[in-house]
């Protein structure tokens, strides 16, 4: 689109169905670029991706050609396809229903790709509901318990 400039910046956070513990350090950095790949090709600019088994983070830049909803959509059912036909799970891989999505000022760049790069470590000390929780908390975001991601402690 001619004349249009915008910087827009997201934090896309989602889980394996069930928040299982899914993704596997054999191949999570194959997943990690195949999830760049999608989000690269629909015009988007990725800036750091990271997770732990049962959940990752995406951050990039997003271009106003779609719609957040449509792009974590392409994200999930085509990583899913793919994670199912390497056979990387048993039985059917499929993400969660639904995502966290935030977002960020430029001058907050460089904090929130450390914090998605250092997901292993952050999480020694805090557990994916609380930090999820605490998310939707501090950016003031509305939500009912039936609705949430299944947690099972």
């Amino acid at each position: 689109m001619a004349n249009t400039y915008t910087k827009i910046y997201i934090q896309a956070v989602f889980s394996p169905q069930n928040r299982e513990y899914l993704i596997h350090k054999n191949w999570e950095d194959e997943l990690f670029k195949y999830i760049t790949g999608i989000v690269q090709n629909n015009g988007h600019k990725m800036l750091s991706i990271n997770g732990m088994p049962d959940h990752i983070h995406l951050f990039f830049g997003m271009k106003p050609n779609q719609s957040l909803s449509d792009l974590i959509r392409d994200v999930k059912s085509n990583s899913s396809k793919w994670i199912n036909e390497k056979r990387f799970v048993r039985g059917k891989f499929l993400w969660q229903e639904g995502f966290g999505a935030f977002s960020y000022g430029h001058s907050q760049l460089d904090n929130v790709i450390n914090y998605v790069m250092k997901q292993k470590e952050h999480h020694k000390k805090q557990s994916f509901k609380d930090e999820y929780l605490l998310f939707l908390k501090r950016f003031d975001i509305e939500f009912k318990n039936e609705y949430i991601f299944n947690f099972f402690d």
